[in-house]
């Protein structure tokens, strides 16, 4: 019988094949990056400016200025181009702020009570129960309703329940590591406790809460566009997907693009970064099943 002999240039074009519809969601979320980054550098836009004889344009109409309206204008006259461009460095900011505040405050909160236990890891997990039940978007809603609208009302307001999942998920790696046998022997040696906590346990964290961060990354920017939707979010001068969603409902049948295709924008952002966020658990929960 003849063997087939498979060449090393097959073997990895193999591999990248199986491997490439894996990077589609870091790629997307690069190109969004990249539009947030630089974006505002090359488009222009004023939201307060309300060029009134551009209101209402197709996608692709000239402007009365000369240019071309490539996703089309608002009721206002104001492009929907530079709407979706600037509400992408808003919500990939705020994300990111939200999602840096809550893992700090989550990873600290958690790691200190799974090592510590006793009463205080009992009073910490009654303090997550009892913001466990509030809806976590109610919450945000109260919050965002009584201050100011701004930024860090927004962060502040998604921030408050967006620590509890941080928290759990290390509190449940701290529980097992301090029973492994080198932290013993650090006790035993008379380390010091906050050493103990940054050498030996907390880099363990690191997987489990890169993962979760992508879960939560996607849960924040889909809640600040629901906070700005509902008019309670950022003020009129922040451009926000959900603020554009929300002035072109009463358009959907004369002019469908100021609605859908921000929702388009924000709905391939989440569903990537939903994505990634599984490989990820994939990848860093086995990991830590192996070990």
């Amino acid at each position: 019988m003849s063997q087939t002999v498979v060449l090393p240039q097959q073997i990895a074009t193999r591999r990248w094949r199986r491997g490439a519809p894996a990077l589609v969601p870091y790629v997307v979320i690069a190109l969004y990056v990249l539009v947030a980054v630089i974006g505002p550098l090359v488009i222009d836009y004023d939201p307060v400016h309300t060029p009134l004889p551009d209101r209402l344009l197709a996608p692709g109409a000239r402007t009365a200025s000369g240019g071309v309206a490539w996703l089309g204008t608002d009721a206002l006259g104001r492009d929907i181009l530079a709407q979706i461009v600037y509400g992408a460095r808003t919500s990939l900011s705020i994300g990111l702020a939200t999602v840096l505040v809550a893992c700090l405050v989550g990873v600290a909160i958690g790691i200190v009570a799974g090592y510590a236990r006793g009463w205080l890891d009992a009073v910490l997990a009654r303090i997550i129960d009892v913001l466990q039940a509030f809806p976590a978007i109610l919450l945000a809603i109260v919050i965002a309703g009584v201050f100011a609208r701004g930024v860090l009302v927004v962060v502040l307001a998604l921030s408050v329940t967006a620590w509890i999942s941080f928290a759990r998920v290390t509190r449940g790696v701290a529980l097992s590591l301090r029973e492994r046998a080198w932290v013993d022997a650090a006790r035993v040696m008379g380390v010091p406790v906050r050493s103990i906590i940054s050498r030996h346990m907390l880099p363990f964290t690191v997987g489990p809460v890169v993962a979760l961060a992508t879960l939560e990354f996607a849960l924040v920017v889909l809640a600040e566009a629901g906070l700005s939707f509902l008019g309670i979010g950022l003020p009129t001068t922040t451009v926000s997907w959900g603020q554009t969603i929300a002035n072109g409902q009463q358009y959907l049948e004369t002019a469908w693009w100021i609605s859908t295709l921000p929702g388009i924008a924000l709905s391939l952002l989440i569903i990537n970064i939903g994505i990634l966020g599984d490989q990820l658990t994939a990848r860093y929960g086995h990991r830590r099943r192996r070990t």
